[in-house]
Order: structure tokens, then sequence, then C-alpha cells
């Protein structure tokens, strides 16, 4: 993505942020977002097929964290520590997966332990991200998103 679309997606989704900060999400219109981000429909549609593809996921906006602080990550990851704080990280995503996910979706395999689930969840998507700073970012924050959730997804 270039820098004009990345501008772009980032208005969208400022002011999809905004407009949640008052407005419950089934009330929010693409036309809403269109003024407040100040863009047009095609502009909009050339990004997203629906509002519903607008808010970005739990693991995107991580990912957008991560690249954004990006020395700071590889710096934890580069210590002598670095155990301490990839374990501090899966511990908080096990808590995030465990609300925003498995509480909600978890019904197609009851026959899986909670805890397991989460744990490989929280792994895969810590593991994902070591290979993707080993890998100077070559995907967006976005496309991971995409084929995180892809993976993770049918197993919810």
């Amino acid at each position: 993505m270039d820098r004009r679309q990345l501008k772009t997606r980032q208005a969208i989704f400022s002011a999809f942020t905004k407009l949640l900060e008052t407005k419950r999400y089934e009330k929010i219109t693409v036309q809403e977002i269109l003024d407040e981000a100040n863009i047009g429909r095609s502009t909009f549609y050339a990004h997203f097929e629906t509002k519903d593809e607008v808010p970005p996921s739990v693991f995107c906006h991580l990912l957008q964290h991560l690249q954004e602080n990006d020395n700071n990550i590889l710096g934890l990851l580069s210590c002598e520590s670095s155990e301490i704080f990839l374990r501090y990280f899966k511990d908080s995503l096990n808590e995030l997966i465990q609300t925003q996910f498995v509480k909600q979706n978890y019904r197609k395999h009851q026959n899986i332990p909670q805890d397991f689930l989460i744990n490989h969840i929280s792994g895969s998507f810590v593991e994902m991200v070591l290979w993707w700073l080993k890998g100077r970012h070559k995907h967006t924050p976005e496309e991971l998103d995409c084929y995180f959730r892809a993976v993770i997804l049918p197993i919810l």
C-alpha cells in the first residue's frame, strides 16, 4: 500500500473511531464516515466493500502499535530478558483473546479445552509477530491481520 492509500485508510479508521464515541455501531452510516473522513464515496469503496470491514480488529490494532514502536520492540526482543517480555506479551494476549473472542464465539469446537484454544491462538500471534519483525515488515499490519484471522476464525 502506498502512502496515499495508508493516509486514506487512517482517515477512515479515525473517522469511524470518532463516530463510535458518540453513536452505536449499528447507527453509524457510510455517509457519516465519508463526511467525518472528508472523502468521497468511491474512495471509501475502493478500500472497503462494506461498513463492516472498517473496524480494524484488535489484532490489527496491536500490529499497528508494534509497527509504530518498532525500535522499542526490537530492543525488548534482542535483550537478555526477552523471554520475560514475550511471556508478559503472551499472558496479555491470553486475557484479550479470552474476553474478545473465545467467550463470545466458543461454540464450534466444544470438545477442545478453552485454555488450550486460548494458548494456541496467542502463541500463534506471538510467533507471527516475531516472523514479521525478523522479515522487516514485508507485510502491512492490515495484511497480517487478514492472514491471521483467516487462520484462527475457522477454529473459533
